[in-house]
């Protein structure tokens, strides 16, 4: 992804999910992708897909059981 891509899309996460703290950094292996954090936590991975011209992003998230603990 381009940096202005990422700075667009970090500055997109970083109000929907309200924190600062959220950092989108590109994948150097893979230009389609993205790694998210937060606080340098690693949270998210973040694709870019083109189809028939048309630019979309997916965001995937894991959450285990184990994080849910103590929440």
């Amino acid at each position: 992804m381009e940096k202005s891509e990422v700075a667009r899309l970090q500055s997109y996460l970083r109000k929907t999910f309200g924190s600062q703290s959220l950092e989108v950094r590109p994948q150097p292996k893979k230009k389609d992708m993205a790694e998210v954090f937060v606080a340098d936590e690693f949270i998210a991975t973040l694709y870019r897909e083109e189809e028939e011209g048309e630019v979309s992003y997916q965001f995937q998230m894991a959450i285990l059981d184990m994080d849910l603990e103590g929440a």
